[in-house]
């Protein structure tokens, strides 16, 4: 069966990727053939929905249960040719008549449950965002008025498996627990977007911002573990901004953030030493030719930067560095370049520090107000930025 999104794709990488749809879009149309098949009593095995984005989708419905009190039915996801780990899952809404107008909505097996502030929706309600809500909610109310039917709906949406995939998800280190969120702004899935990680860097934010005004920020699980060295620092309550630094300072700002502590492996963020404020390989890969500026300013020859420029990874120059005594000048000269570019994206807004660290090598520099700005995120201290 054609669900309408044929003719959507995108090139990237010289293949042809195509478009999916969003949980959120899921849970809609099955919400919306429930409650036709509810009200008509007639079997409902497609159904039209169209997204926010404009797309208008047809959607196989599956495993109809009819009841004359309930209705349910699923909606598999697909996620197109996006990584994305809630693909094939069914996506099941439970629709049932209630006699006060509105539409409830709720979350059954499978789906998340808020537990921590800072969340889109409150401590307690299920992890179904303002948009889904919005789309189940408009097409339940769209069938009502299609058959002149004036009393309410309650909503329930289930996704069997969601409790597996949750593990693979931020859900956990946002305080989502027993499922996965239902999501979606736009209804679709464009494929390798950026956009949904983005979302759940600012969703983590948001929860660290709850408990504090100081953000400690690790690119990934190495930046975590380092900083777990540090005696009575809450790793827990730290940020994982994977590879967007710039979105996550920007989005900083945005929060009134006061300052934010950067502990980051060397291969990371030697590219900001350049200015480099996304550090995935594919935006820009200069490690060698900044590793080696650095080395030249701190004194070394030109034997040696034709060997840096050489190298592979960052473990390796670090190592001529070492061999040539000539690592502790470099990362003085890395160190305050880190720094200005950190701050140079926000002006004024708030101060930045970061502790700059190699998997294999340990400890490599800080800058000046690191060790001062680490004391906000010793146990217990981070309550409302204060030491």
């Amino acid at each position: 069966m054609k669900n309408g999104l044929e003719d959507y794709y995108v090139i990237k990488n010289n293949k042809k990727l195509r478009y999916g749809y969003t949980t959120g879009s899921c849970a809609a149309a099955a919400a919306k053939a429930a409650a036709r098949m509810l009200l008509t009593g007639e079997k409902v095995e497609n159904i039209d929905l169209m997204t926010p984005k404009g797309i208008l989708l047809h959607l196989e419905i599956l495993d109809i249960h009819q009841g004359t009190e309930e209705v349910s039915c699923a909606v598999r996801k697909d996620g197109g040719d996006d990584p994305d780990a809630t693909h094939g899952l069914l996506v099941y809404a439970a629709v049932c008549k209630k006699k006060e107008s509105g539409v409830d909505i709720d979350g059954g097996r499978g789906v998340g449950r808020v537990t921590k502030k800072g969340l889109e929706q409150p401590v307690g309600a299920a992890a179904i965002n303002k948009m889904p809500r919005t789309m189940i909610r408009e097409a339940v109310e769209d069938v009502a008025d299609a058959f002149g039917y004036v009393g309410g709906f309650s909503v329930v949406i289930s996704i069997p498996g969601g409790e597996e995939v949750a593990k693979k998800t931020f859900n956990p280190r946002l305080g989502i627990i027993g499922g996965i969120s239902v999501l979606g702004t736009s209804g679709i899935v464009v494929p390798m977007s950026e956009d949904a990680l983005i979302a759940s860097i600012h969703a983590e934010m948001r929860l660290r911002k709850e408990s504090g005004d100081y953000l400690l920020v690790t690119p990934g699980n190495y930046g975590a573990a380092f900083v777990s060295t540090y005696p009575d620092v809450d790793v827990e309550n730290s940020v994982k901004c994977s590879n967007y630094v710039g979105e996550t300072l920007d989005y900083a700002v945005n929060l009134g953030i006061k300052g934010i502590l950067f502990v980051a492996d060397i291969g990371k963020f030697i590219k900001v030493s350049g200015g480099i404020m996304n550090t995935h390989s594919r935006c820009a890969d200069s490690r060698a030719e900044l590793m080696t500026a650095a080395a030249i300013r701190a004194g070394a020859d030109l034997e040696t930067a034709k060997r840096l420029l050489e190298t592979i990874t960052t473990v390796e120059a670090i190592g001529i560095l070492k061999e040539k005594n000539l690592l502790e000048k470099t990362m003085a000269e890395i160190i305050p370049r880190v720094h200005y570019y950190l701050q140079h994206r926000i002006g004024e807004a708030f101060p930045t520090e970061a502790i700059l660290f190699s998997n294999e090598h340990g400890f490599l520099g800080e800058t000046e107000g690191a060790q001062e700005m680490l004391q906000h995120f010793r146990t217990g201290k981070n309550e409302g930025g204060t030491t």
